[in-house]
């Protein structure tokens, strides 16, 4: 018997990339792994709802991943470089957004070429390798009128699921790319380039290329944001935060580098951010 199909799973991660606001509000942001056919192109699907009183906003923050975003809102459709800095969005009303997290290596399949849209975005419906339009009709479709619903929030998955399908398989490059990426990831003990180079003979120089023609960032900027994202998870914990061993911990050599380190990424000292706390 052919076996069934393997739909998208709904998810709940601690997503440590997405900062709370001044406030110590989020809203809900409703996750799904992809199908196993799509996992080296795709992380993961989000989708933000979101209905605030009327005179009330929110700055959502995001520490965004080394990864190129496909988004589609009520309002909008975009191809979403990465961010080297701290990614903000304003939101106010009502609305909702359906997006695919890509891989590191999948940018550039997506963009046809090199990506070259750090700090920015492109339209959709101008990306060559999908029908952008259509997509973001279909997206639409399955969305409206009752976003929060789970059965909607599925189909528009299965809509992107169904648009980008067309980009596998993932080259060996990208898969290269995908595994270097996890590998820094995923052990706090790589703090230095050339442990990267060890791990995957690559030259430096080679490597610097490579990241930069596939994900648009450098190798350095990895390990920075790492450190950075499980900072975000150290300083959003419940309780007091003892500053000085998260810096130790994270590898400073004191607690005023990484203050510095993160102050400059996303405006807040460490202590004012652990200072925010969720609301209930």
């Amino acid at each position: 018997m052919p076996e069934e199909p393997v739909a998208p799973r709904a998810v709940d991660p601690i997503e440590r990339a997405h900062l709370r606001d001044e406030r110590g509000f989020s809203p809900p942001v409703h996750r799904f792994v992809p199908t196993p056919a799509l996992a080296d192109l795709v992380r993961r699907y989000w989708l933000p709802v979101w209905s605030l009183p009327p005179g009330r906003s929110t700055t959502q923050r995001v520490l965004q991943y080394p990864v190129c975003l496909l988004v589609v809102s009520d309002t909008y459709a975009h191809v979403v470089g990465p961010a080297t800095g701290l990614s903000t969005k304003q939101l106010s009303g009502s609305g909702w957004a359906a997006g695919a997290m890509l891989q590191p290596g999948a940018g550039s399949l997506l963009l046809g070429g090199p990506v070259t849209i750090t700090d920015t975005h492109v339209d959709l419906d101008t990306v060559a390798t999908l029908d952008g339009a259509r997509l973001t009709e279909s997206v639409r479709e399955a969305m409206a009128p009752a976003p929060a619903e789970g059965e909607r929030q599925l189909a528009a998955v299965l809509a992107i699921e169904q648009a980008i399908g067309g980009l596998t398989p993932l080259d060996e490059e990208g898969l290269l790319v995908n595994a270097l990426v996890e590998y820094v990831e995923g052990d706090p003990r790589v703090q230095r380039v050339g442990q990267i180079c060890e791990k995957f003979a690559l030259s430096e120089r080679s490597l610097q290329r490579l990241a930069a023609r596939r994900i648009g960032l450098s190798p350095k900027w990895l390990m920075q944001r790492r450190r950075l994202h499980e900072a975000a998870e150290r300083l959003g914990a419940d309780g007091e935060v003892d500053l000085a061993r998260v810096a130790a911990d994270l590898g400073y050599t004191d607690q005023a580098h990484f203050g510095r380190d993160w102050r400059r990424v996303t405006g807040l000292t460490p202590g004012a951010y652990a200072a925010q706390r969720r609301l209930p």
